[in-house]
């Protein structure tokens, strides 16, 4: 039986998914301007920024992409040149997300579309992400990958999680589960 290197990545997308969910959940009630709570924002916009893209991103990008591109998959015109141009995109939305957000805090009402168009943006664009990840790309890794590279794509993803401190996933749900508390 072969190592699995895609569980840990598909594990860390559920709670990704949860904080999308609650992006999706006020963000249209931004732009109706019935939630203001500019702090989950950017507590949002840290959490994508610390745990989806510095984090869990980097594990992709840094590790399972470099592997699957050292054993034979081309950087342009693949699965994982789709990849890497949508966390580009998706960081796009965030900055925009966060320029709204910053100008909403300091009194500006007309920015609540945006606030909600580029968090609706980032969110399908990650739903959709997460799910060619899930059932395309990690499921192709796991079939193409050899056992002789698995061992050392499991050590990169140990040697990221030494990069963030102690209890950095623990803290981001906690993050997500208050914001799940406060939507009930």
């Amino acid at each position: 039986m072969a190592t699995n290197i895609t569980q840990t990545l598909v594990d860390e997308h559920t709670l990704i998914l949860r904080m999308i969910a609650l992006l999706e959940q006020n963000a249209p009630k931004t732009a109706a301007g019935q939630y203001t709570n500019w702090q989950f924002y950017l507590d949002g916009i840290d959490f994508i920024r610390q745990y989806a893209d510095r984090f869990h991103h980097a594990k992709e990008e840094d590790v399972l992409f470099e592997a699957l591109m050292a054993n034979g998959m081309p950087r342009e015109h693949s699965p994982v040149a789709a990849m890497l141009m949508e966390h580009d995109q998706g960081r796009a939305f965030v900055k925009d997300m966060e320029e709204a957000v910053r100008e909403a805090q300091a009194g500006r009402s007309d920015r609540y579309q945006a606030i909600a168009d580029n968090t609706l943006g980032y969110a399908a664009l990650l739903k959709d992400h997460i799910a060619k990840e899930d059932s395309v790309l990690y499921p192709l890794a796991e079939r193409i990958l050899p056992e002789a590279v698995r061992p050392r794509i499991n050590s990169g993803y140990q040697r990221a999680e030494t990069q963030v401190t102690e209890n950095f996933s623990r803290n981001y749900q906690s993050v997500v589960e208050l914001y799940e508390k406060e939507s009930r």
